[in-house]
């Protein structure tokens, strides 16, 4: 008897593949222009985005931050000020799109 083997996708990701975009939840709220954010939407990628992204100067970090200000629709600046453990949050979800 043969076993099957499922790929499953996190819940966020199987969000994001119906709806072009995702709500990532922040561990440490965010105060963006004197409101206080506990998650940021990020839209689907585009091409466009990818081909904005790798015109770019400055270091892989500063696209990759600018990428995702971007998409989240907030500035670079809200992006640098985030954790850590919130920026990482935000790299898997970007991920997620891609998968």
């Amino acid at each position: 008897m043969e076993a099957t083997v499922q790929k499953t996708r996190k819940p966020a990701a199987k969000k994001a593949l119906q709806t072009g975009s995702v709500d990532v939840p922040l561990a440490t709220p965010l105060e963006i222009e004197g409101t206080k954010v506990t998650a940021l939407r990020m839209r689907e990628p585009l091409v466009s985005d990818q081909e904005v992204t790798a015109e770019m100067s400055g270091s892989d970090t500063a696209r990759e931050i600018q990428a995702l200000a971007n998409l989240c629709e907030v500035s670079a600046d809200d992006i640098r000020r985030l954790t850590a453990r919130d920026y990482r949050r935000l790299q898997t979800a970007y991920l997620g799109f891609l998968d």
